[in-house]
């Protein structure tokens, strides 16, 4: 019976860690006003939680293997739920974001030990029993995570979406230190501090770039000096990895085709995907004025169908071939971002819905055969490592991915400026001509009137459709070269 509780311990940890990937979204208005946050602070909420996972998953594994994985696991989950309150109580936009990235170290530590707690802990049909529902675990935290947000803001506040995590995660530290065995690698070699120092940087100074772009300007010498030096540290970062006698990414890896399209496949549904859920939240309560738990109730649609259809593509992938639901799925993300381009001023949710059926399909299709060309192509010593590099992909997606939307839509909105304000009476309100595009974004503009409402809508919804243009574009991209690089022979016989 105790292993059971092992399973409970590591899929509530898990499902705490992902659950907060997607329930801040529709908290972020409401953090916005009560914290005074700019634009760029709320894509700092999203992407320090998403930045700081990375790294800390891939040093997470080398930590568990050399101190004990049990020991890790909790050492994350007490950093998650510590930060977790320091997110609750924070009382600036910095504070926040310092806090969320305290989370992200945690959860990273944490996400880096489940499946090897759970490998450790079962054999046989049981270990495929136990996986299959922390899968399904993984599923249910990204499905319900707007509809909870949504529930915990309205009847509560924004800070309630970080409070949840205290009693959950009080619970796992207990049941992990009482029922889950420690287990270690006795060969474990070192960690690869300077990969870290350098990945972690270069990621950094990418988003950071990419952030205050638009405000300090694509050309100056801070952002050319930030985005120079990103690329610096990638070229140094590989360098690095091959000759360190502990590498952090396994290069070799790279050389499998299939490998290298499940790392394009989760980059792209994170970039392109799941990257947009902060502009269509936006959207929802900023110009539409819904609260947010209509918000979140107006996600379900995506959110419900990508649960169901997961299990169904997993199983059929195993007999028909990932390469066609992996590539298919990201034509039906490619459909549902064209599908979410194209609104109108006048335009209620219901514009939306199409997309949002395209893409909890897509989703489904993808994310159930990925976890197959993340671990089928290694033999089974090497599945940690794979598994590792292709979710750190993902959050590396999110991260990248929120930061260009941004930049897209507050550079096609501050192009708007002159338009609103000749649609206004002449002239832009005072006090906003250095934050055009926040005015806009946060729907401020209807307090100057039913004059403002149907120019401000407009500028919001030219810098929308731009950005899910390029996401379709990113994600049609992402479906060819899957099609081309996932290949059956590649995949390694585990019987």
């Amino acid at each position: 019976m105790g292993r059971w509780w092992t399973l409970l311990a590591v899929c509530l940890g898990t499902f705490m860690l992902l659950v907060d990937v997607t329930i801040v979204n529709v908290a972020l208005p409401a953090i916005e006003e009560d914290l005074g946050s700019a634009f760029e602070d709320l894509q700092w909420v999203i992407d320090a939680y998403a930045l700081t996972l990375a790294a800390a998953l891939l040093a997470g594994g080398s930590l568990a293997d050399l101190l004990g994985r049990r020991r890790i696991y909790v050492i994350g989950v007490v950093l998650f739920t510590f930060a977790s309150l320091l997110c609750g109580l924070a009382g600036s936009p910095l504070m926040l974001n310092l806090a969320r990235g305290l989370q992200g170290v945690g959860a990273g530590l944490m996400f880096a030990c489940s499946l090897a707690l759970l490998a450790n802990t079962y054999r046989g049909k049981d270990r495929g029993t136990a996986f299959g529902i922390w899968g399904a675990t993984t599923g249910a935290a990204v499905a319900i995570g707007p509809l909870a947000g949504g529930i915990l803001t309205d009847l509560i506040g924004w800070e309630a979406i970080f409070f949840v995590n205290l009693p959950i995660g009080v619970l796992v530290v207990a049941l992990t230190l009482r029922y889950v065995a420690e287990s270690r690698n006795e060969h474990a070699g070192g960690i690869d501090v300077l990969g870290l120092v350098l990945f972690s940087a270069a990621l950094a100074a990418l988003v950071f770039g990419l952030i205050r772009g638009n405000d300090e300007g694509f050309t100056s010498p801070l952002i050319l000096t930030l985005l120079i030096g990103s690329a610096v540290l990638l070229v140094a970062f590989v360098f690095v990895q091959r000759t360190a006698k502990y590498p952090t990414f396994d290069l070799s890896l790279f050389r499998v085709p299939t490998f290298v399209g499940g790392l394009i496949a989760a980059f792209v549904l994170s970039a392109a995907m799941f990257a947009c859920f902060l502009y269509l939240t936006l959207y929802m309560q900023n110009q539409l004025g819904y609260t947010a738990l209509e918000a979140g109730v107006r996600f379900l649609p995506i959110s419900l169908l990508s649960f169901v259809v997961a299990p169904i593509s997993g199983k059929l992938a195993e007999r028909l071939g990932v390469r066609w639901f992996i590539g298919a799925g990201l034509l039906f993300v490619a459909g549902a971002l064209f599908s979410f381009s194209g609104l109108d001023v006048g335009d209620d949710w219901t514009a939306l819905l199409p997309g949002m059926i395209l893409g909890g399909i897509g989703i489904g299709m993808v994310n159930a055969p990925l976890a197959t060309t993340a671990v089928g192509v290694v033999e089974p010593q090497r599945a940690g490592v794979a598994s590792g590099i292709n979710s750190t992909a993902r959050q590396v997606g999110i991260a990248t991915g929120t930061a260009v939307y941004g930049a897209i839509a507050a550079g096609v909105i501050d192009g708007r400026a002159p338009e609103f304000a000749q649609a206004v009476g002449g002239r832009i309100p005072q006090g906003v001509e250095g934050s055009f595009s926040d005015f806009i974004l946060f729907g401020a503009y209807e307090q100057l009137g039913e004059r403002a409402i149907e120019p401000g809508r407009a500028a919001f919804i030219a810098g929308l459709d731009q950005l899910l243009v390029v996401g379709s574009v990113v994600a049609l991209v992402g479906a060819v070269l899957c099609f081309v690089l996932i290949r059956p022979r590649d995949f390694v016989d585990h019987a």
